[in-house]
């Protein structure tokens, strides 16, 4: 399903995450031409067909702007026609597009906006004025405030955190001791800490690509099994009418212009969906390109200023899988050696929960390349299982933000 658009050079922001690995592969099997800065010299992005040339950078978090000056030293080439933000380099760029403008295509909405939906909490409090649903939340600046505003079951959260960190699950007295000396190590009550209910329920997401305030194109998916941290090992394409009004609403608000995805909570004993994050970028796209919605192709031309007509709806009930994230989920979760082989078998099968799905991540058939980090993966995992659990808990990669980042580039002085 290639964009008709005219092939372009394009500048992704970082090759670590997930997201980025995957509007890759749709950017290359559209003709693009991709190259890509980040922090790893070992980042998953390296390991594409479809990746022209790697270009080794500061960290975002350790130095955003030793990490602003090598992209714009790479823009000030001429060699690029679009700059490509997939993970939380968006919140930079924002804060100085108007260095930006006029010397690259970029997509992305006012800073104001931008910072609104990155933190949880200006994202819970927006909901709040939008009179949109969320599970109960309390916003704490303290552990006192937290252990006041405290109703078990809870989901406690720091206001900056990605990929399911930041976040613990408070089922008792003893959870919450463990959640407060990690907030208080993490000096996270130097920011805002958010406490919601812990809602029983169905895990979705959505994903959205908005003009303006106006809405493009949506897609929903969920997580039909869990992967490590929390994330999705394999999706089912969704039909989500009420979740599409409740984001373009946000959108609205926001005068959103590019990427915007939501994470919401389907409860067991309601009907009513509850959003519970939201990130401003595009998280996986994968599934809605195998559900007949290429969500990347349109960011490119907003990027460059050009006009794009609504995209017709996606198609419910498409499986896709990450194989990674399978068997790292499998090992997290006490999976020996055997259960690892066992797993690897049903995915080269294409048998049990992965009949009927196909790869996102590293689609071996298209980019053989893709093949090295899987091979590597299971590697490890077979010399040590319990590897997966330490990959859970480690902490934030260099290409993404902290407090202390957050707050150097919200500086009066940076830009």
């Amino acid at each position: 399903m290639p964009d008709p658009v005219r092939p372009l050079r394009v500048l992704v922001s970082e090759g670590s995450s997930t997201s980025a690995r995957e509007a890759i592969t749709i950017l290359g099997l559209s003709g693009h031409h991709i190259e890509v800065c980040d922090p790893s010299l070992w980042c998953v992005a390296r390991f594409s067909r479809f990746v022209r040339k790697f270009h080794h950078c500061p960290g975002l978090r350790t130095d955003p702007a030793g990490y602003l000056a090598l992209v714009e030293r790479l823009i000030g080439t001429g060699r690029f026609d679009v700059l490509l933000p997939t993970h939380e380099q968006g919140f930079l760029f924002a804060r100085v597009r108007p260095r930006l403008e006029g010397r690259i295509g970029l997509a992305l909405p006012g800073f104001e906006s931008y910072r609104t939906a990155h933190s949880k909490a200006g994202f819970s409090r927006l909901l709040n004025q939008l009179k949109l649903p969320q599970p109960q939340t309390e916003i704490v600046k303290s552990a006192q405030a937290l252990r006041a505003a405290i109703r078990f079951p809870a989901v406690v959260k720091t206001s900056v955190g990605t990929a399911s960190r930041g976040i613990w699950f408070v089922r008792h007295a003893g959870d919450l001791e463990d959640a407060l000396r990690h907030l208080t190590a993490g000096d996270a009550f130097a920011d805002e800490v958010l406490v919601q209910d812990l809602i029983a329920g169905t895990t979705e997401k959505a994903q959205s690509v908005f003009c303006r305030g106006r809405m493009l194109g949506f897609h929903a998916y969920r997580q039909v099994a869990a992967g490590v941290g929390g994330g999705e090992a394999i999706k089912e394409s969704v039909n989500q009418s009420q979740v599409r009004g409740f984001v373009e609403e946000v959108g609205r608000a926001l005068d959103w212009h590019g990427a915007l995805s939501v994470d919401y909570i389907m409860p067991h004993d309601d009907v009513t969906p509850l959003l519970i994050d939201c990130n401003p970028r595009l998280v996986e796209p994968m599934s809605a390109y195998r559900s007949g919605v290429d969500l990347v192709g349109p960011l490119l031309r907003l990027s460059l200023g050009e006009t794009q007509a609504p995209l017709a709806e996606s198609r419910e009930g498409v499986l896709t899988h990450l194989a990674m994230q399978a068997l790292l989920g499998i090992a997290s979760r006490g999976g020996t050696r055997r259960d690892i082989v066992r797993e690897c078998a049903l995915l080269a099968a294409a048998g049990g929960p992965y009949a009927g799905s196909s790869e996102e991540l590293t689609p071996v058939g298209l980019d053989w390349l893709s093949a090295v980090p899987l091979a590597i993966t299971v590697a490890v995992l077979l010399a040590s299982p319990a590897f997966a659990i330490k990959l859970a808990r480690g902490g934030f990669g260099a290409h993404l933000l902290d407090v202390g980042s957050i707050r150097k580039i919200e500086s009066e002085w940076f830009g």
